[in-house]
């Protein structure tokens, strides 16, 4: 992989060791679902979620967007929105609202690098 899309992407939290293992060492096949990610709507459908109060909502939307982040070991992002993940199964819908703003500024940095290092390509 060029040196600098792995850097671009460990930068955001992604771990490309782990990532391109997943994708048995396939760059191209790894690029490419890293590239869909950006359209991936549980990151919005958790706002709208949390916007309207909908515990269950926010729940799926959260669960969903961990899972995804995993799959791509986007550590920082699934670390994020863990904790989220965590105060919704709790029912806790006040602290995943204080922890938005962090999970926000994760997710943008996550879909930034994942765009700068298609950009690289």
């Amino acid at each position: 992989m060029d040196e600098r899309k792995r850097t671009c992407l460990e930068a955001a939290g992604v771990n490309v060791e782990d990532v391109l293992a997943r994708f048995m060492n396939n760059e191209a096949l790894m690029l490419k679902f890293l590239l869909r990610f950006p359209q991936d709507p549980n990151f919005q459908l958790l706002q709208e979620a949390m916007a309207r109060q909908d515990l269950q909502g926010a729940y799926n939307a959260a669960h969903t967007l961990k899972g995804v982040a995993g799959n791509l070991s986007m550590t920082g992002l699934m670390a994020a929105v863990s904790t989220v993940v965590e105060d919704l199964r709790g029912g806790d819908m006040a602290a995943a609202a204080d922890k938005l703003p962090h999970l926000a500024q994760q997710y943008r940095q996550t879909v930034e690098a994942v765009e700068a290092a298609a950009q690289l390509s």
